[in-house]
């Protein structure tokens, strides 16, 4: 089993669901064709559509993929919560002064590889069915688990500990409620207080890369 951290629900993730309008910090109107607008930029209805699509696709070719969707519950505003965060984050990385660079990238999923005995069809089927991650995406997954641990090792803490989840969450909480994030009604109602979509959590997220091949991989 690949071994998941929870980090940060900042979308709720589920992300992150119940008013005609939402606004900032929870009511007002979406953007025609939004999803949801994090300060002045738009995750579009089409944006959030292929994501979903991808993702089924991938699942449609693994033996657990069917596991994966029933256990997902909410597609659409567990992976908007995640294009929410992905914004976020990137904001907060920026306010800290912090940068993720490919070579960053490349050696997180190189190491990630290597649990794997460089066996990349083993770990990207990993990432599928634990994580969530369509093959598309590989990429991005690792570069989040950068982000992440940078913005906790920024604050003074050890990726994965709890006292860096938590400083985590009330820096991207922070980023949240100074950029204004909007949620369509139709995906859920954002939280302010907690950087959420309604109270569902995402099973996905992680602070830092910590996929391990099953015993005896």
């Amino acid at each position: 089993m690949v071994r998941r951290r929870t980090a940060v629900p900042l979308a709720a993730a589920a992300l992150l669901l119940a008013s005609p309008a939402l606004t900032a910090c929870g009511s007002g109107p979406v953007h025609t064709g939004a999803a949801a607008v994090v300060g002045d930029q738009r995750i579009t209805v089409a944006t959030l559509q292929s994501e979903v699509n991808d993702l089924r696709d991938a699942a449609a070719s693994s033996p657990q993929g069917q596991q994966l969707l029933d256990s997902a519950g909410n597609l659409p505003t567990q992976l908007l919560g995640r294009l929410v965060e992905d914004q976020v984050l990137d904001r907060t990385l920026a306010d800290n002064g912090l940068t993720v660079t490919d070579a960053e990238v490349a050696q997180e999923h190189q190491a990630a590889l290597q649990q794997f005995g460089g066996n990349e069809a083993q770990l990207d089927a990993t990432l599928l069915t634990q994580y969530g991650v369509a093959p598309k995406d590989i990429a991005h997954f690792f570069r989040r688990n950068v982000a992440f641990a940078k913005v906790i090792q920024h604050l003074g803490y050890q990726p994965g500990s709890d006292g860096g989840n938590a400083a985590l969450q009330q820096a991207v909480v922070k980023t949240s409620k100074s950029l204004g994030v909007t949620i369509n009604p139709r995906y859920g109602t954002w939280d302010a207080a907690k950087g959420t979509i309604g109270s569902t959590s995402d099973p996905w997220l992680v602070s830092k890369t910590q996929v391990a091949a099953p015993t005896g991989a």
